[in-house]
């Protein structure tokens, strides 16, 4: 509910696989910490792309996410031959000349792709850490922005901060409920 959208690109050697690197929803934060330079020492290439709480809002989730892709893709110094992207839909790759695959359920059984999920995952968890620094009612460096329990009820008392996705209806209806106590204390 609240920060960009992260996306990653890895480049790996043909055949190439990173001990340890899998699905980053399988690992722990320590150990995807630990990965991480592994994974950017061992690849061919990498890079980070986002879309902001803002773009979010603007395009919508799913849109912003190929934005992320897309500017992932674009940050690579190596251009593969062959693209894999984790689900069912792929981003506009521009000047990209070679092939693009989707590959549902990719981040457990393509290792580029776990390996990219695991530098999006940290880099977006080191994001939420610098808005949890700047927004601490919010609880940010324990739920990450994910929509808990915990992030509605700071949500409902605090009201949205500026890294909150507007367009997002449970921050939605956190504004609307600020606003009537506005408008009833006035």
């Amino acid at each position: 509910m609240a920060g960009a959208v992260v996306a990653a690109a890895v480049v790996l050697a043909p055949g190439q696989a990173l001990a340890g690197v899998r699905d980053s929803k399988q690992l722990s934060a320590t150990q995807r910490e630990t990965l991480v330079e592994h994974i950017r020492s061992s690849a061919l290439d990498w890079s980070i792309g986002l879309a902001t709480h803002a773009e979010i809002d603007a395009l919508n989730i799913l849109q912003a996410t190929m934005l992320a892709m897309s500017r992932a893709f674009a940050g690579l110094r190596l251009q593969p031959g062959l693209v894999q992207v984790d689900g069912n839909r792929a981003p506009v790759l521009d000047g990209f000349g070679g092939s693009v695959q989707t590959v549902i359920g990719g981040d457990r059984s393509c290792p580029a792709i776990s390996a990219a999920s695991i530098l999006a995952k940290v880099h977006r968890d080191q994001l939420m850490m610098e808005l949890h620094a700047e927004y601490p009612g919010y609880g940010f460096d324990r739920h990450k922005g994910y929509p808990t329990a915990a992030h509605r009820a700071a949500l409902l008392a605090l009201g949205p901060c500026p890294a909150h996705r507007l367009s997002f209806a449970p921050v939605r209806a956190a504004l609307r409920a600020s606003a009537r106590q506005s408008a009833e204390l006035a």
